[in-house]
């Protein structure tokens, strides 16, 4: 699990976003995909990932924070630990895939988890409410196709 320190620079490469829309791309429930919305009006769809990601991140967001899977629990159990808090997820691209890197606040300061799946991030951040940034590039690739 990398973790690095902070560094400055890159903060005006992102934008905020919401989640717009959460669904799934085919009738069985298999892929997900989430609609991120830029504060602007710009779109961003994010897909090829489980639907069952896809589900968590709606039930997050309608509030049911009851029961986490394992490996969102095992963040919240270390971050509770070590008085961790995240304060943020920057998504963008990494090659052919999204990744996300995690921004906590502890009373040591600041660490990032860099290099995760962007969607297991998004849900963490709609799980904590946390908020998301995204990569500005993104938006504007969105637009070209």
């Amino acid at each position: 699990m990398p973790i690095h320190c902070v560094m400055p620079g890159h903060e005006d490469e992102y934008v905020s976003a919401r989640i717009s829309y959460v669904g799934f791309v085919d009738q069985v429930g298999l892929e997900g995909v989430v609609i991120l919305k830029a504060e602007d009006g710009r779109e961003f769809p994010m897909r090829a990932f489980s639907g069952e990601v896809a589900r968590h991140i709606s039930r997050f967001q309608e509030g049911d924070k009851g029961a986490i899977p394992t490996i969102y629990n095992l963040v919240e159990e270390i971050a509770a630990m070590a008085d961790l808090m995240l304060t943020e997820v920057r998504v963008y691209q990494s090659g052919t895939v999204l990744r996300a890197n995690l921004y906590f606040q502890g009373r040591k300061g600041e660490i990032v988890l860099r290099n995760y799946r962007a969607s297991d991030s998004i849900a963490l951040a709609s799980y904590y409410d946390t908020p998301i940034k995204v990569r500005k590039s993104l938006f504007e690739e969105a637009l070209e196709h």
